[in-house]
């Protein structure tokens, strides 16, 4: 991983990131279903992980010493296909595939289907419990690759993801980074309203995890906390990445309705014409 990220990266990341949004929306309207909110929230930091942080080789890959990214929050797959997508594990064109019958592209990820997705992902919960795992084995083995999860908040009411977390702790397990996406909804509402997680710096810390907090859209600061998360070499590492739902589509930003709803056609050619503004005051902000 890169320990410096210039502004004209950054600049092509925030691009990067606006295409792959304007992708998702034409994922699902193309799917009649799927999950709006969380993708959204999350391709500035896919992008950043794809793009900058990663090591791995869309070439390659299964190649024994990339970096591993389980995704625990398998929901939010369509940000996950869109950024393999543009980083070149396959071609644009099969995204509009996304949940047909016989597709790679399954509502859920599936191990088997698409090369370098590393579990299959759908109940909440168990994917920190695998990449711990791998973690672990890394250990063992002696292997230098890392180990990165992705979370959901919501997620954090399943009872396994806290065995996880206290094994990590125990083991002090450094070569992994948790990251959880802080968007505050799920599919009925509010966190807060539904289960409060709060204090969740102070859960994980009890548990023996370096917490790092960041704004999930801010490319350059997570770039720089998962950099400073490898560099903690005493217990594991869990970024709390603070991210709007719907992010880029300024009427459905907050709404937890929109977690696992579609657009309707009215709907994204709108969303696709804001993207399409966003994406021109990304590139006069840098001129």
């Amino acid at each position: 991983m890169s320990e410096y990220i210039s502004e004209k990266k950054i600049k092509d990341l925030e691009k990067k990131a606006n295409e792959i949004r304007k992708d998702i929306i034409k994922m699902l309207l193309e799917a009649g279903s799927g999950h709006t909110a969380g993708p959204l929230g999350l391709t500035d930091i896919y992008t950043a992980l794809y793009f900058h942080i990663l090591k791995h080789d869309p070439k390659k890959p299964m190649w024994e010493d990339r970096d591993r990214l389980i995704v625990s929050n398998g929901h939010t797959c369509p940000v996950r296909y869109a950024t393999m997508a543009h980083a070149g594990y396959f071609p644009k064109k099969e995204l509009m595939t996304l949940r047909k019958l016989g597709t790679r592209l399954q509502g859920h990820p599936e191990r088997e289907r698409l090369p370098a997705v590393e579990t299959t992902s759908g109940p909440l919960g168990s994917g920190l419990g695998q990449a711990v795992g791998m973690a672990y084995a890394a250990r063992m083995d002696a292997k230098k690759f890392w180990t990165f999860c992705m979370l959901s908040d919501a997620e954090h009411a399943e009872g396994v993801l806290w065995e996880s977390v206290m094994f990590a702790g125990k083991h002090r397990l450094n070569n992994i980074t948790a990251i959880i996406d802080r968007n505050n909804i799920q599919i009925d509402g509010f966190t807060e309203d539904i289960m409060p997680l709060e204090s969740l710096r102070e859960k994980w810390e009890a548990f023996n995890w370096h917490v790092l907090e960041v704004d999930g859209h801010n490319i350059e600061a997570f770039v720089d906390v998962v950099q400073q998360s490898k560099a903690i070499y005493e217990k594991p590492t869990v970024i709390i990445a603070h991210t709007i739902p719907g992010k880029g589509i300024p009427e459905i930003e907050f709404d937890f309705k929109w977690h696992c709803i579609p657009p309707k056609p009215d709907e994204a050619k709108k969303f696709l014409h804001e993207l399409r503004t966003l994406g021109g005051k990304i590139t006069s902000e840098h001129e």
